[in-house]
């Protein structure tokens, strides 16, 4: 019996019950050893469904130089391009590209590109942009940077 088939195995067998914890560890150790082919079926597989503990492995061991990679790009881009990217929607990063701007308002880093940025974005970042500064102008989040509003429309 090939690694693919004690898997699949153990797959049929604790489709509608839960995964015996040994089993699931075996499985999971031989994961790294099936070729790409077989991990996709796996993947695939109706014996393995959206709730299944040994689906999320599969992914990991399928994407595993890809995992990561995206967000270590976004944190080393200069925030300018960062900017660039995140007014070109089609990029694909969206949420990311949101996430670590926001991450450098907060940290009082180009404050000025990042706040003209959301301003000409969605509404919800524009909101954003303005709760930001009004907790800053109260005395509540931040301390002041020396300027009075980043928030040019």
């Amino acid at each position: 019996m090939t690694d693919y088939d004690f898997i699949m195995a153990c797959c049929r067998k604790y489709h509608f019950t839960k995964w015996n914890d040994k089993e699931l560890r075996q499985c999971q150790e031989v994961l790294p050893s099936l070729t790409r082919e077989e991990l996709v079926r796996l993947y695939r597989s109706r014996w393995i469904d959206e709730k299944s503990p040994l689906r999320k492995t599969v992914l990991q061991v399928l994407f595993e130089g890809i995992v990561g990679k995206r967000e270590e790009r976004i944190k080393g881009l200069p925030t300018e391009e960062l900017a660039k990217e995140f007014r070109d929607k089609k990029s694909g990063n969206i949420a990311l590209l949101r996430k670590e701007m926001r991450r450098r308002f907060q940290e009082h880093r180009d404050r000025f590109v990042i706040a003209n940025a959301f301003n000409a974005s969605i509404k919800m970042d524009q909101q954003w942009v303005t709760s930001q500064l009004r907790k800053e102008e109260s005395g509540g989040g931040y301390p002041r940077s020396g300027r009075a509003s980043y928030a040019y429309r």
